[in-house]
């Protein structure tokens, strides 16, 4: 894909959908698949994320979802690299519109990836202080990938039963994607990674290391990217909840809107030094994400889809009460109020991370610490919210018709339209909107999001230290020393 202005054209649904025909090696449900595309595992998600290729591409959201880079190429605004606030702000109204497509149940849709490698194309001089070789990789790399509008996830937590020094022993065998061997053709890698959130219908995968590394740990500080196709690279999926979804009724968000997750193995898989961006360097390693723009800019993309989320959360909320007939009641609505005012604190303090934004070199990057301050305060919060909504269903969500096809049998259909009375919608909108409501609160869709949220940023240490390390102290302790002073 290439071209600049009114000649590009964006990539479309129909052409990632058959970038994924590559033979790439994905197991589920003991054994391989011959084509992800077709697969009743994946199928349909699939079909999402090529949706948000062609709403892209329309020529009524170009000015929406494309613009140009350093080159005066034409690419999909996911790439995009701000050099002011304005940019920043029109970049993020391009991200809500692709997260109100899956109400930001995609937790790691094509922007997100994009965000990480393009917040480490704007550090590019720490990559050059460190090694000039790799930084033209990764220089080269950003070009390529935001031209041709490559899908991308990443791998970046080693196993959990991967203990700190393992492998050193000559008997012990890492668990942990390593550096096995390095020559002229590049790096050599083997062991695993996890969590490739949307890896299955990903072009590539980022394979790196944001856990503290050790001084015996050297081969583990590799940053690389790797196609999803590669020879000896293994993709092994969790149960896939859209296969046993059944129809979209009864299921609507988990037959369309689950990215998967996957392990990956990499067996003795050659990375070709253009695709190494970190070569045996603990040092770089940490620094790609937090010398960088990267981690604060990737967060970003996520704190955007995760107002996406909770608006929509709140708007079921607010309609669980309207058709239960609950809404006039103080104590209800004093919830609706509490919920309303959680989403207008992440709104506010998604505007507040633009707002105080400031430039990196010529980019304009979000504050830290307000990124930081949302992600620490979110993690806690969106359990809550699942709570709230529990309350407000009550049992609602649970005396529900066993699926679809009860409704296609008269005589069912008359019972069920007697015992699922409605002050406002007729007995099937009532079912239709319950089972929407269960997919998302309870359904096992719903509780991997729950564990989504609460632990795709570390556990939550890991915000509230980076919290702690980006605040403003200097000023708060002055506040205090003055007023000391004064007595």
């Amino acid at each position: 894909m290439s071209g600049c202005g009114e000649d590009f054209l964006m990539k479309t649904g129909y052409q990632h959908k058959e970038s994924l025909r590559d033979q790439r090696s994905v197991y589920i449900d003991g054994g391989l698949v011959p084509d992800v595309t077709v697969h009743p595992a994946f199928r349909q998600s699939i079909d999402t994320v090529c949706s948000l290729y062609d709403l892209a591409a329309k020529p009524e959201n170009h000015a929406l979802m494309r613009c140009e880079n350093e080159r005066g190429v034409s690419i999909n605004r996911i790439w995009q690299l701000p050099r002011s606030h304005a940019d920043l702000v029109e970049r993020r109204r391009g991200l809500e519109f692709w997260s109100e497509q899956h109400a930001g149940f995609f937790g790691r849709s094509p922007d997100h990836v994009a965000s990480c490698i393009a917040g480490m194309y704007m550090g590019l001089d720490v990559f050059e202080a460190a090694d000039r070789e790799r930084a033209r990789a990764l220089a080269d790399f950003y070009q390529h990938a935001s031209e041709t509008d490559l899908y991308l996830t990443y791998v970046i937590i080693n196993p959990q039963g991967e203990l700190p020094g393992a492998g050193t022993a000559p008997s012990h065998r890492r668990i942990a994607a390593s550096i096995v061997d390095h020559g002229p053709e590049g790096i050599v890698i083997d062991g695993a990674k996890m969590l490739a959130s949307g890896g299955v219908m990903a072009n590539e995968v980022l394979v790196t290391c944001i856990q503290p590394l050790g001084p015996d740990e050297d081969a583990l500080a590799f940053s690389a990217v790797v196609p999803m196709n590669a020879k000896g690279l293994r993709i092994l999926s969790r149960k896939s909840y859209e296969e046993h979804a059944g129809s979209i009724f009864d299921s609507p968000m988990a037959s369309r809107f689950d990215e998967n997750d996957s392990v990956l193995l990499f067996e003795n898989v050659t990375v070709p030094w253009d695709r190494v961006f970190v070569f045996k360097d603990r040092d770089l390693c940490m620094k790609q994400f937090f010398a960088t723009p990267a981690h604060v800019y990737q967060n970003y993309q996520a704190m955007i889809r995760l107002k996406t989320k909770l608006t929509f959360l709140v708007g079921l909320a607010r309609k669980i009460t309207q058709i239960n007939g609950t809404e006039r009641f103080p104590q209800v609505r004093e919830i609706l109020g509490q919920l309303a005012a959680d989403v207008g604190m992440l709104d506010a303090m998604v505007a507040g991370m633009e707002a105080k934004g400031s430039l990196y070199g010529e980019y304009f990057i979000p504050d830290h610490h307000s990124l930081y301050a949302a992600q620490a305060l979110t993690q806690k919060l969106y359990p809550r919210f699942i709570e709230q909504l529990r309350n407000l269903a009550g049992g609602g969500v649970i005396m529900l018709p066993s699926c679809v096809e009860d409704m296609e049998n008269p005589e069912m259909m008359e019972w069920i339209s007697r015992t699922q009375a409605s002050p406002i919608v007729d007995a099937k909108t009532r079912v239709k909107f319950f089972k929407l409501v269960w997919d998302c609160i309870g359904s096992e869709f719903a509780s991997r999001h729950t564990q989504y949220e609460m632990f795709y940023a570390g556990a939550s240490f890991v915000p509230r230290n980076h919290s702690f390390r980006t605040f403003g102290w200097d000023n708060a302790l002055g506040q205090v020393d003055r007023m000391m002073a004064e007595y």
